[in-house]
């Protein structure tokens, strides 16, 4: 039986995602790392792991954000996904995550610590099912997602991509 897009947001209980497109936490360990070993300026403690649940569905896209930790993305069914990255230097990088490895895409994809990124659908008239991963646990306390005009200020060459990925 092949599922549609809906019918996999009301099986795995999806709900909508701040950045765009839905998710659902999966797992979050429970061992902690105290504050004073993580990151200068965080914020208390953080769980060894997370995951989740992302979809995205047709022309959603999840908006330009970074956060402070390793972001190991999986591939499970549908199309494939374009992750738009831009490091700290200002540099773009595209991967593709997707189950044509023969064609350069990858099953899981890690995205480095304070990395920007976005995602969207390489065929925008589907779906994509994956799981992100990350460690140390994700916090909100680490997540960011400015506004447009702050991201083209710091990344003018980057302008056309973060204009199309940005919600604000």
């Amino acid at each position: 039986m092949k599922l549609n897009s809906k019918e996999i947001i009301d099986y795995l209980n999806l709900t909508p995602h701040p950045e765009g497109g839905y998710f659902k936490e999966t797992y979050r360990s429970k061992q902690s790392i105290i504050n004073s070993e993580l990151w200068e300026g965080a914020k208390g403690s953080r769980n060894y792991s997370t995951g989740i649940y992302f979809m995205l569905e047709n022309q959603q896209f999840s908006a330009f954000h970074k956060i402070r930790q390793d972001e190991m993305w999986h591939f499970y069914m549908g199309a494939s996904i374009l992750i738009h990255m831009i490091n700290k230097e200002g540099e773009y990088n595209l991967i593709t995550i997707g189950n044509k490895i023969n064609k350069g895409e990858f099953f899981q994809y890690v995205i480095p610590a304070n990395t920007w990124f976005a995602s969207e659908l390489k065929d925008k008239k589907g779906f994509s099912l994956c799981g992100c991963t990350v460690s140390p646990g994700f916090d909100f306390n680490d997540f960011e997602m400015p506004s447009r005009k702050f991201l083209i200020k710091k990344f003018p060459k980057q302008k056309k991509i973060i204009s199309r990925l940005t919600n604000n």
